[in-house]
């Protein structure tokens, strides 16, 4: 959890250095779009601001991954995620996980990004061109992607 932007090559890069037990590795980057929920919406994202609980969202994170470890062999994990104000196109979340076999590897990134999105004690304030800012509501969808997880 940091307020610094990262550069996911170099991150993808360090977690993989010399591990030739890696044979597939899965990436998804989270980044800040310019429009809210509805690409018809007339108002235009001109900043996100994440609030977090220090302690206990790092405290999350770990557990998240944790699971995912004990369903999948891998071998490595890394999830970067941001706070703080940031504007369109800048990065908010990274999740790298690593293993043998490239399955374990989809299928591990894109249930720590679910958990993450319905778990993880994140906060989001979308602030529009005119600086007025409306705090983003939960959405069905993503806790209906977590759901498919319950069964596994």
């Amino acid at each position: 959890v940091q307020r610094e932007n990262f550069d996911v090559g170099a991150q993808i890069n360090a977690l993989s250095n010399n591990n030739h037990s890696i044979g597939g590795i899965c990436s998804f980057v989270g980044l800040v779009r310019d429009f809210q929920h509805d690409k018809n919406d007339a108002r235009r994202v001109n900043a996100l601001t994440l609030e977090h609980y220090p302690g206990m969202t790092e405290k999350k994170l770990q557990e998240i991954e944790d699971i995912a470890r004990q369903k999948w062999e891998l071998e490595d994990v890394l999830i970067i995620h941001r706070f703080g104000r940031m504007e369109p196109g800048e990065n908010i979340v990274l999740v790298v996980t690593a293993s043998p076999h490239r399955k374990a590897a989809f299928e591990s990134c894109e249930f720590l990004m679910d958990f993450l999105k319905t778990q993880a004690p994140f906060w989001k304030l979308e602030e529009d061109q005119t600086g007025e800012g409306q705090w983003v509501d939960a959405r069905e969808s993503d806790d209906d992607a977590l759901k498919k997880w319950q069964d596994r």
